[in-house]
């Protein structure tokens, strides 16, 4: 009885934020609409609420070094661990404040990496895209290569200025099925790929970074964190992951190599991770800690990563290294997350596919046998291969009108 009250009450509450969102949207109007008159081509730009780590992150980076006049700012959590990266290269903007909304409303033109970085997204859908009473240009960097099919990212649903793609059959799929005016997809490189050149990776680090499950943390707003929590140890995604990690045969694999494993899930799964500290663990496995440890760092430092369907490993291949898919769920998560796209997980140039625990180990245990020997095989899917990415993507946001 309780918690079908705490339920309805954390729903309420849901609701009745995105309400007072639209309020805010339509009381800073007025103060956009005239700071329009006077503050003339200013840039947004942003990611997720606590981090400078992605796309936007490089693209604003560059901006700063490399183009001073230009008049932008970083909209951020200002007591995350990421606001010290970006706190020294310009004006930055505390995250959902009221400042948050007048420069979001005021700005020329938004930038991110992430379709949500706005100060209320559902209040902003409303506006912008539902009812298109406020036509601001948005310029969609993105946080992952699209390889499925994503509707959320549809024309009718985003009305994208500029949607950058990272890789050829990538721009193929979305400029013909997303339904957006032909110049408003462009190929040009996601901007973090500028930091995939010239580094060293680490022999013996295996990087396991599974994606998220929306059907596992949808619930999240419907019920206390604590339960969801303890709802999740009965999953399949955990019982798997758990298996995986610990795994007689993978530990002695790992003890007779000298290689450690890195696991590192999703940023949404990653309320979970002290339910992965819990489990009997070798010395040989380490969980991140992603306050400390970026993605792209862990990346670089890896020399071979297992993955489920993250297409982090789209940036993982184009550094040439290998990658071992482990889909021990393909069945759910097409029928519950993603529906297929044009990549197909089975059979391509860019990993081994394997569907149970000891097929993955099977491969795990190729590749460390070879030695992760690099490839290029990878680079048919990229357009580009040089440190010009954030150039590219400078030069097509300020050439549109």
């Amino acid at each position: 009885m309780n918690s079908s009250k705490e339920k309805q009450s954390k729903l309420k509450y849901v609701k009745l934020k995105d309400v007072l969102a639209c309020f805010v949207f339509l009381f800073m109007l007025p103060a956009a609409l005239i700071a329009k008159i006077f503050i003339r081509n200013f840039w947004l730009v942003g990611e997720e609420k606590n981090e400078a780590r992605d796309n936007g992150y490089w693209f604003f980076k560059y901006v700063r070094e490399n183009h001073p006049e230009r008049k932008i700012a970083y909209v951020i959590n200002k007591k995350c661990t990421d606001f010290e990266k970006v706190k020294n290269l310009g004006k930055v903007i505390q995250w959902g404040s009221l400042s948050h909304w007048f420069w979001y409303l005021t700005a020329q033109k938004n930038i991110s990496s992430q379709k949500g970085c706005k100060p209320n997204p559902a209040a902003c859908y409303l506006f912008e895209v539902k009812l298109r009473v406020w036509r601001n240009k948005r310029y969609f960097l993105q946080h992952g290569i699209t390889i499925n099919d994503a509707k959320w990212l549809y024309n009718k649903n985003c009305r994208f200025e500029l949607f950058v793609c990272g890789a050829k059959p990538e721009y193929e799929y979305v400029k013909e099925k997303f339904g957006y005016p032909e110049n408003n997809v462009k190929l040009l490189g996601f901007c973090r790929f500028d930091g995939l050149h010239n580094f060293v990776a680490e022999k013996n680090v295996i990087l396991v970074m599974p994606t998220w499950r929306s059907y596992l943390v949808r619930s999240h707003s419907g019920i206390q964190r604590s339960e969801l929590i303890n709802q999740f140890i009965s999953t399949d995604y955990f019982k798997k992951w758990s298996e995986f990690l610990t795994s007689e045969k993978l530990n002695a694999m790992l003890s007779g190599s000298g290689c450690k494993i890195i696991f590192y899930p999703h940023r949404n799964m990653q309320i979970f991770l002290d339910k992965f500290k819990q489990l009997s663990l070798s010395e040989n496995i380490e969980i991140a800690n992603p306050e400390e440890l970026s993605v792209q760092q862990a990346m670089k430092n890896a020399a071979c990563l297992i993955t489920d369907y993250s297409s982090v490993f789209f940036d993982f291949a184009y550094m040439g290294k290998p990658v071992i898919f482990y889909q021990f769920d393909e069945e759910a998560f097409r029928a519950y997350q993603y529906s297929q796209g044009y990549f197909d997980y089975h059979n391509n140039p860019l990993g081994k596919w394997s569907g149970n625990l000891d097929d993955c180990l099977c491969q795990l245990s190729n590749e460390i046998n070879c030695g992760f020997e690099k490839s290029d095989s990878a680079l048919e899917f990229f357009e580009f291969y040089d440190g010009d990415n954030c150039k590219r993507n400078y030069e097509a946001i300020a050439g549109k009108k």
